[in-house]
């Protein structure tokens, strides 16, 4: 289930939920996959820009380490 809402307004610019503000950016998609996570964040009470987010977060960032 989603997080409710924080009780203050939210405002331009400032952040609601995380420790930054959301910024546009642009993907390119097939349609079948714009149904798939239009359903799940309407599932979920969520925009598709929060359930991207939220994937986002989870991911795990590959460590580089040198071979020595």
């Amino acid at each position: 289930m989603s997080n409710p809402r924080p009780k203050r307004k939210a405002r331009r610019d400032e952040p609601l939920f995380y420790e930054e503000t959301k910024i546009q950016k642009g993907i390119w998609i097939t349609p079948s996959t714009w149904d798939k996570m239009k359903q799940m964040a309407e599932s979920e009470g969520i925009s598709i820009s929060e359930l991207v987010e939220r994937w986002g977060r989870h991911l795990k960032v590959p460590s580089h380490s040198s071979h020595l």
